[in-house]
């Protein structure tokens, strides 16, 4: 019992609360806390809704500093606890406060969460609204193969989601149109001749039309000039 007694007078601490800092520390903390608040919430967001998938920006932030906040008390000696506490208070007020504007008002909420973007209108990509989106072709591709689609003249419109989801509006198997395969390896056959009477869908934005045998011809839509046979395959559900 003594023992014990004695090794409780032989803790110091002011170190186990502090850490190696002393308490002007605390107030350091607070604009460390602020800062680092405010750059991951502009990294996340110029990251863009791909990379915060099925969590908002927010969420996520609230996420990474609240790891950090605790994660570094526990494995760093040098680390106080307090500083740590401070980190956590300033986190979920500056969560709540910031969850505060952005439902009361508009643009604000715009501004950090972004709006639904539409990605295809009518089987043709929505490309100034496709450029801004961090989004691979393949990994788009793949992403409306998952949700049975297998050329773009069965989609009447796919819209981003703040989410990152993509939400997909079909035609019905009557409205099909012909359009832009994006089975895998579909692509490969681009070429920029048209050999016979058939119709062809823009490699880069999809735009589909009948086309007569010529040398060349330009996309009236993007003015590429690559060209793929277009399908009219319908969705098998």
């Amino acid at each position: 019992m003594n023992y014990f007694l004695q090794s409780s007078s032989q803790f110091d601490w002011v170190k186990i609360l502090m850490g190696e800092e002393d308490w002007t520390f605390l107030l350091e903390t607070v604009f460390r806390t602020f800062i680092m608040f405010c750059v991951i919430l502009t990294s996340l967001t110029l990251l863009g809704k791909r990379g915060v998938k099925q969590l908002s920006v927010f969420e996520l932030v609230v996420i990474i500093g609240l790891g950090s906040a605790a994660g570094d008390p526990m494995f760093y000696k040098d680390v106080g606890i307090l500083p740590a506490l401070i980190v956590f208070t300033m986190i979920i007020g500056l969560y709540t406060f910031v969850t505060k504007m952005v439902g009361k008002y508009k643009p604000f909420e715009k501004l950090l969460e972004g709006k639904s973007i539409c990605l295809i209108k009518e089987g043709v990509f929505s490309i100034d609204n496709f450029k801004k989106e961090v989004l691979a072709q393949d990994e788009f591709f793949a992403e409306l193969r998952i949700k049975g689609i297998s050329q773009l003249g069965q989609v009447e419109e796919a819209i981003e989601e703040v989410s990152g989801e993509i939400s997909i509006f079909y035609f019905p198997d009557e409205k099909v149109q012909y359009g832009l395969p994006i089975m895998p390896n579909s692509l490969e056959t681009k070429r920029t001749d048209i050999p016979d009477s058939n119709y062809y869908s823009c490699v880069f934005c999809g735009y589909t039309e009948k086309l007569a045998p010529a040398k060349e011809h330009k996309c009236p839509t993007c003015q590429k000039k690559e060209w793929v046979k277009a399908s009219n395959r319908k969705r098998v559900v």
